[in-house]
């Protein structure tokens, strides 16, 4: 199991009487450069490339699916809701299974499966049986060496669609979804030149799903603009960094407009295109990750209700951490093992206590890895002796706190140590515990 923060030992001089704090409440300080314990990995195919998570058996854990392009499969782990999981299962894909992306397509409240096949010039359907299994794939045709996908309901039937990169054809597959998890091919549309990954999101405000394209060769983002019934409008671009690869999207200076994030491969960095309304983006910034960045999620990682970003290392082995500052920039990289050339990563909390976790796909050791968060906040902040109980204990050990000028003591958060840290600490006791 992953090691919380030392546990500190409070000395109340007048009773005499030790008073621990608990591993969550010290993990409230949210050290980033401890923001994960060890690495824990689990078998998956050889060179797994991409990776998702969802309930897949609807027993309220997250599941890990993960393509692997070698073994032409997907294996699924199933989660404990502990952070850890079960030994994978495995479903045939097609020839070199790439980009995986979630969704229920069929309209029985059950996640399925999409990937897209390298090899195949076409995408892969596992339609999921409630119970963490599926059924034998379904192919639909695109273009030419598919990469990332993304789903969305594009023309407004209430039934997912789906967006594809098609590498060597600088174009995108749009399918349209007939809700009985079956495709109709619609269209393709013209982006940049290799395009790599897809992200879906109403980027201009008018109701109607966009489409945001990274484009290796050309160094750039293309944004499609739809119309809402399945098409787009001519693309827009957007300079980003050398060789870029994996994107997200997300709101990183809170101004309530969704933002990009781009891993660049060759650039050993993240750019970060802040998005204007309407529909635009202002100029890239970058920031240093690690070598060969090829995928990138955005979560709040250390609970401050910012966005941070996780950056998968494709030459490395770790993961690269950026803290955000709420400004739509991020404190330097820290950096977190996972094991050789990760490729894949995602965000999500995978043992229901609040904190974001990361998992990577690592495409060298034929492995999933999962880094669970440490950062965990105080189900109930003025239980300070950890007893999962206020009394007079806990006056006690905020006082020792305060005197000590101890940030768990600063309560009202402004930096300083003053009567209305008391305030907030009665306010804490008073509204009790969950």
């Amino acid at each position: 199991m992953p090691q919380l923060h030392a546990t500190r030992r409070i000395r109340i001089a007048t009773l005499a009487v030790p008073v621990i704090l608990p591993p969550a409440l010290l993990a409230q300080d949210c050290d980033p450069d401890a923001l994960f314990g060890d690495e824990v990995r689990y078998d998956v195919g050889t060179l797994p490339q991409d990776i998702a998570v969802g309930d897949l058996n609807r027993d309220g854990n997250p599941d890990l699916v993960v393509t692997n392009r070698e073994t032409d499969n997907i294996s699924v782990l199933l989660g404990r809701g502990d952070g850890t999981f079960e030994q994978q299962l495995r479903f045939d894909a097609g020839r070199d299974p790439q980009g995986v992306a979630l969704g229920d397509l069929n309209g029985d409240d059950v996640l399925d499966i999409v990937a897209t096949n390298e090899e195949g010039r076409d995408v892969s359907v596992l339609l999921g049986r409630g119970d963490g299994t599926f059924a034998r794939q379904q192919l639909f045709s695109v273009g030419t060496t598919p990469q990332g996908v993304a789903l969305g309901d594009l023309n407004g039937d209430g039934a997912l669609d789906a967006i594809v990169a098609n590498e060597d054809d600088n174009d995108a597959s749009i399918l349209i979804g007939k809700g009985d998890g079956t495709f109709d091919t619609l269209a393709r549309v013209r982006v940049g030149r290799v395009p790599q990954d897809v992200a879906l999101a109403d980027l201009d405000g008018d109701g109607n799903l966009d489409a945001v394209v990274s484009n290796e060769e050309s160094n750039d983002i293309s944004l499609l603009l739809g119309r809402g019934d399945g098409t787009f409008q001519d693309q827009a671009t957007f300079a980003a960094g050398d060789e870029p690869q994996g994107l997200a999207l997300g709101d990183l200076n809170l101004d309530g407009v969704l933002d990009i994030a781009v891993a660049n491969d060759d650039g050993g960095t993240a750019s970060v295109l802040l998005g204007r309304r309407g529909g635009s983006f202002q100029p890239r910034q970058s920031f240093a990750a690690g070598t060969a960045p090829m995928d990138i999620a955005i979560a709040d990682l250390d609970g401050d209700d910012i966005p941070d970003l996780v950056v998968a290392n494709g030459r490395g082995l770790d993961v690269s951490v950026l803290i955000g500052r709420g400004d739509g920039r991020f404190d330097a990289e820290r950096s977190f093992l996972v094991g050789a050339r990760p490729v894949g990563v995602v965000a999500a909390d995978l043992n229901s206590d609040g904190a974001i976790d990361v998992a990577a796909a690592v495409e060298g050791s034929r492995e999933a890895s999962v880094l669970l968060n440490q950062c965990v906040d105080s189900p109930c902040p003025a239980d300070l002796d950890g007893d999962g109980s206020l009394t007079i204990f806990d006056f006690l050990a905020f006082q020792n706190l305060f005197d000590a000028r101890d940030p768990i003591a600063d309560f009202d958060g402004d930096g300083e140590f003053t009567i209305f840290d008391f305030l907030a600490f009665q306010n804490a006791f008073d509204a009790g515990c969950p």
